[in-house]
């Protein structure tokens, strides 16, 4: 079965994930996608490598550990299996950051606001 995984587009057309991929080493970003591929592909994801971030509105996280690094890439379910993933980060402390739980709660906002207004 499976689930669609696509990425956040800002209304000018940016894509946050595609930046933060794009910053990380070619082995890191291949690690990443690698991960993602998990989530589209596995019926039930380890935790290590996906899971909901309680506390919140219903944010996801995806989580990838390369040699030394943990990255994070966060987003949300839209219409039942679309994964909508909003940014990445790398994680420097054992929690989330609340202020990027923020900004996937104010893209996903956005995101939905716009697909209601299209």
């Amino acid at each position: 079965m499976g689930r669609a995984v696509v990425f956040y587009k800002t209304d000018r057309g940016g894509c946050p994930v595609e930046d933060f991929l794009d910053a990380l080493s070619p082995k890191a970003a291949q690690k990443v996608l690698w991960v993602l591929k998990l989530v589209k592909e596995l019926d039930i994801v380890p935790v290590s490598y996906f899971r909901k971030l309680t506390g919140t509105d219903e944010i996801w996280e995806c989580r990838v550990v390369h040699q030394g690094n943990t990255y994070r890439v966060l987003g949300f379910f839209d219409r039942g299996n679309r994964v909508v993933l909003t940014h990445g980060f790398t994680k420097k402390t054992p929690k989330t950051p609340s202020a990027e739980i923020h900004r996937t709660t104010q893209l996903k906002v956005d995101y939905l606001r716009r697909r209601r207004d299209a």
